[in-house]
């Protein structure tokens, strides 16, 4: 199934709800549930995507029917009314322009979020482990499911790492503008001084994808492993050999390794493996295409892990600053408590035209 396109059209959005109509009716499809069910949600959503469209248009036809009385009567009273259907018919306007935002590709599909604990030490995996709440949190807010794929507990306190699944409407579309690396400002609890310290986390997220044509892989480039989960998961996952560990082109410097041992079954750790193995090729190749554009353009882009892109101050004030949309907040315990839209959505508006991605 193609991906949503680069633009945000009306025709086309009519026309593929036309084309997933036509195959929800057909009864093969439902002999692979899989593809059912995506169907079936990429149907509805572009449904309600229309609904919300023609309910605006309502909502200014009402607007300039008000205005209209209101001039040909010359009756103030009426002011009221208009001012309440002028406010709905903006922030109606406002939810449709994330809409509008959300059109790049793959932008509409569930995504997988992974956290790496960098430098900073313990305090480092402790901020780790508080990003991973915060995600929660977030896709919790926004009514997603959320799973958690795989852990790496920290040597003290906090996580190595961790990677999330995030299944809800425009999951990735919302949760790409995180990538990148969040630096943390504050006082140790973890050293006797109490002094500052700064900590890094490195936040990566993954369109799951199954039908991207940028994503080949051949059963010769990949080694399975399987072992015994460990950590939490009960006594069932951790007796059997449930978890796997896929090595994607082992001893090159193409490498990727994906580990998943959520499941107590090793097909389902297996299944999950490659979803998130699918979605780190195709972001490492959407990954070359804009630095290929950034190339043309003659920009210069940082690779460097310390680049951060969003820091979050607790010390010696508070503040949350979004460094490349200038985006900020001095409420640091909402943003931490999951309240991330914001800077999302700043982030959307920031990426149009920046380099073809919007």
């Amino acid at each position: 199934m193609p991906a949503s396109g680069g633009g945000f059209d009306l025709a086309d959005k009519q026309r593929q709800i036309a084309e997933l109509e036509e195959r929800s009716a057909d009864p093969t499809l439902w002999s692979n549930p899989q593809e059912a069910q995506r169907t079936m949600q990429m149907l509805t959503q572009l449904r309600a995507e229309l609904d919300r469209w023609a309910n605006l248009e309502g909502q200014i036809d009402t607007l300039i029917e008000l205005q209209a009385l209101a001039d040909a009567e010359d009756d103030s009273s009426l002011r009221d009314e208009i001012a309440a259907e002028y406010t709905r018919a903006s922030q109606a306007m406002d939810r449709l322009e994330v809409d509008v935002l959300l059109s790049a590709p793959y932008d509409d599909r569930d995504a997988f979020l992974s956290i790496k604990a960098g430098m900073g030490g313990t305090d480092a995996q402790d901020w780790a482990a508080m990003m991973l709440r915060m995600y929660s949190r977030w896709a919790e807010r926004r009514g997603y499911k959320v799973a958690l794929v795989d852990q790496s507990e920290g040597d003290e306190a906090g996580i190595k790492s961790a990677t999330l699944e995030l299944r809800g409407q425009y999951a990735y579309g919302f949760a790409k503008a995180e990538a990148g690396v969040h630096r943390l400002i504050r006082l140790s609890p973890f050293n006797s001084g109490n002094t500052r310290q700064t900590s890094f986390a490195l936040i990566e997220v993954l369109p799951e994808v199954d039908d991207a044509p940028e994503v080949a892989i051949k059963p010769d480039d990949l080694r399975v492993d399987v072992f015994r989960a460990g950590g939490h998961g009960g006594q069932g996952v951790n007796t059997t050999d449930s978890a796997v560990r896929l090595t994607y082109k082992p001893g090159t410097p193409e490498q990727i390794v994906v580990t998943c041992q959520n499941e107590r079954s090793q097909l389902q750790n297996k299944e999950t493996a490659m979803r998130v193995l699918r979605g780190r090729l195709l972001e490492r190749e959407l990954q070359r295409q804009r630095d290929e554009r950034a190339r043309l353009k003659g920009e210069h882009r940082s690779a460097e892990f310390g680049s951060q892109m969003r820091t979050y101050y607790l010390h010696p004030y508070t503040l949350v600053k979004d460094h490349r949309t200038d985006h900020e907040t001095s409420n640091v315990q909402a943003v931490l408590d999951g309240e991330l839209d914001p800077f999302m959505e700043s982030y959307l508006r920031w990426s149009i035209g920046r380099d073809g991605e919007g």
